[in-house]
């Protein structure tokens, strides 16, 4: 029997590989479409022309976000299976709730596994497994991600926010400068961090740079009225503000600092 899925991936490699794997060992499922970003998804889901999947393959991190997001705008009552990178946070998550999920890159023995696992749930074990996506997806909006993985040298070791000063991207590569003086790369883009870091101690403060509430030194009216951030660590290029932004920043520090 014939079953439509869809993959929710922005990484060609990865999502290339996971049809070929599909090919192989479910040929009956026919996949709809690979949509690469939160926007699309949502797009994809509220068109009432589009043929709606029996199952979805979702990244976690996506082009312009979280994917968790999606949820935020539509309802999704087909069966997930979610795939991501190494992600000590995620797979918490996953494994809390009972979710099943497929580590990248993805092995044909474990899609498999989960493909059979959720062809054999019942009506009512579907409900159940949707219930437990959705209580999974609020708690992690709730919680905010309190260490990442960087690169150092030849490992990948864990990074407390409470260490970093900043977020910096160029070239297509994101690096956190802690308050000690060092640079990590960090393997997300600037979106997907803002997503996942407490709102309350993190500012985007444009579209290079994400800044820690305890690494703001002052601040100087900039031509425009734009604002420039000086920080206590050293940064690769001076941090300013727009016009537009400063009024969020500025009520972002008046909530952090309040008047006596």
């Amino acid at each position: 029997m014939k079953k439509n899925v869809l993959i929710i991936e922005d990484e060609t490699a990865a999502a290339v590989n996971l049809q070929a794997i599909l090919r192989k060992v479910a040929p009956t499922f026919n996949v709809l479409t690979v949509l690469e970003s939160i926007e699309e998804s949502v797009d994809f889901f509220t068109d009432p022309e589009q043929t709606q999947p029996d199952l979805v393959f979702m990244d976690i991190h996506l082009a312009d976000g979280e994917s968790f997001h999606i949820f935020d705008k539509v309802e999704i009552t087909a069966p997930i299976i979610f795939t991501t990178a190494y992600d000590e946070y995620a797979l918490r998550a996953f494994k809390v709730n009972s979710i099943d999920y497929i580590l990248k890159p993805i092995k044909q023995e474990d899609l498999i596994r989960a493909i059979e696992k959720l062809a054999n749930l019942s009506g009512k074990e579907r409900g159940e497994y949707k219930e437990r996506v959705d209580t999974m997806v609020e708690s992690s909006k709730k919680e905010s991600q309190r260490v990442f993985l960087v690169h150092y040298k030849d490992k990948i070791i864990p990074l407390s926010i409470n260490d970093i000063a900043f977020f910096y991207t160029a070239n297509e590569k994101v690096s956190a400068f802690t308050f000690a003086g060092e640079k990590y790369q960090v393997d997300r883009t600037l979106e997907m961090l803002q997503s996942a870091l407490p709102a309350d101690e993190f500012f985007r403060a444009n579209r290079q740079y994400i800044v820690a509430r305890k690494a703001v030194k002052d601040i100087a009216v900039w031509f425009g009225s734009r604002l420039a951030l000086n920080l206590t660590q050293e940064t690769p290029e001076k941090i300013i503000i727009s016009k537009a932004r400063v009024p969020e920043f500025k009520q972002w520090l008046m909530a952090i600092h309040p008047a006596n």
